[in-house]
């Protein structure tokens, strides 16, 4: 990923990813107006913060970005595995699900994250976007396979041409998990033995690695991996796990056209 900043707002995006027609950012939290332990470009109104401050952090990020935020779809995430198709009409925001699809040039798909993991996804060739949150749950129930299977059915895109990036989200060096967790990963990726390492005892789950795999089960080949870790890089990400439970979230948006 590349790093960008624009009005004291930092942004990364997929060096893999065309230029053009085609917006994307996964923000940082520095830029923002939220006091701690939201500071400062909290994008979520479920931590605790302010209805004020996300709504001004949001149209500081949006606004980094070039895109409008009248032309914004989101959801009200929940740790699952449905997929959301967007048409014209960015919709209803508290539609529970946890990824979203378009092939509407005037729609920018929108999540939010903070260790979970942001999958970003275009075809260059059905002109469709899609965004998915990944955590634990959404990882081992098949997230990453479900946003693919839904473009490919949806819209006729085949999945050999979709390029996906995976963002910055918690690392296999600090993802901890107990037995309940393990035994799901196990389950859901048995040919992947590298996705948990145990270390002094405890294991840890590598997220990057099992949906990159899930991708690739899904007939993707292009799969850019941030390799950042937000427990890690606490200072620029948040973390649930670095913030100690108390944290922020950092947006993600993908569109392409004229916002």
């Amino acid at each position: 990923m590349q790093l960008c900043e624009r009005g004291g707002v930092r942004f990364f995006t997929f060096t893999s990813f065309p230029n053009g027609d085609l917006t994307h950012a996964v923000f940082g939290r520095a830029g923002g107006v939220s006091p701690a332990p939201f500071d400062s470009l909290n994008m979520s109104i479920s931590t605790g913060d302010s209805l004020e401050n996300v709504r001004e952090n949001r149209r500081r990020a949006l606004a980094a970005a070039g895109v409008k935020a009248a032309a914004v779809a989101t959801l009200w995430q929940v740790h699952g595995t449905e997929v959301v198709a967007v048409a014209a009409q960015p919709g209803d925001p508290l539609t529970q699900a946890d990824a979203l699809i378009t092939n509407e040039r005037s729609v920018t798909l929108f999540l939010r994250f903070a260790d979970c993991v942001p999958i970003l996804l275009f075809d260059p060739v059905r002109r469709v976007t899609g965004i998915a949150h990944a955590g634990w749950r959404g990882t081992v129930a098949g997230m990453a396979q479900n946003v693919v299977r839904a473009m490919v059915a949806k819209y006729g895109c085949i999945a050999a041409d979709i390029l996906a990036g995976i963002g910055p989200a918690v690392g296999p060096a600090r993802y901890e998990v107990g037995a309940e967790v393990a035994d799901a990963a196990r389950a859901a990726f048995p040919h992947e033995s590298d996705i948990l390492q145990v270390r002094a005892g405890k294991t840890y789950l590598d997220l990057w690695t099992a949906n990159a795999a899930a991708l690739r089960s899904a007939g993707v080949r292009s799969i850019e991996v941030a390799q950042l870790c937000t427990a890690e890089n606490n200072n620029e990400f948040f973390s649930h796990r670095g913030d100690n439970g108390q944290s922020g979230r950092f947006g993600a948006l993908i569109g392409m056209g004229v916002n």
